[in-house]
């Protein structure tokens, strides 16, 4: 029998982008922001106007990173300093990996389904911006 799989639907980003929009819109600042499945792989993407260039790429990875280690970017950003145990991670996975916060799994029903990533701010806005789209995943 084939195995099952859950992953976030393109309604479950659609919704996420427009709740992480809302909170960038609530802090002032353009974001962008994007949304993986499980597999990893890019459902959707939002670039708000005036948002930085050099954090489209930013969001994206941080997306990936955290399905790829199931983890919050922010972890690993500490996991990853020198002495710590993850130092260097940021190098594997052909240098996609991106350990700045604003990265994290999104969890439905214990099952990590996939990932937000969102960049521009500080990385304390950006893990505001990432938390805030990944609750409405929860929403139906």
């Amino acid at each position: 029998m084939p195995r099952s799989s859950i992953t976030l639907l393109l309604s479950d980003a659609k919704r996420m982008l427009e709740a992480g929009e809302a909170k960038a819109r609530s802090i002032g600042i353009p974001y962008n922001i994007a949304v993986v499945d499980a597999g990893g792989a890019l459902i959707a993407f939002a670039r708000q106007d005036g948002a930085l260039i050099g954090s489209i790429d930013l969001a994206i990875g941080k997306a990936l990173t955290a399905r790829l280690f199931d983890k919050r970017t922010s972890d690993l950003a500490r996991m990853a300093q020198p002495g710590a145990p993850l130092f260097g991670i940021e190098q594997s996975n052909g240098g996609k990996v991106v350990i700045f916060g604003g990265g994290l799994p999104v969890e439905i029903d214990g099952a990590i389904v996939g990932a937000v990533g969102t960049s521009a701010g500080t990385v304390e806005q950006d893990i505001a911006v990432a938390e805030a789209a990944a609750a409405a995943a929860k929403q139906p």
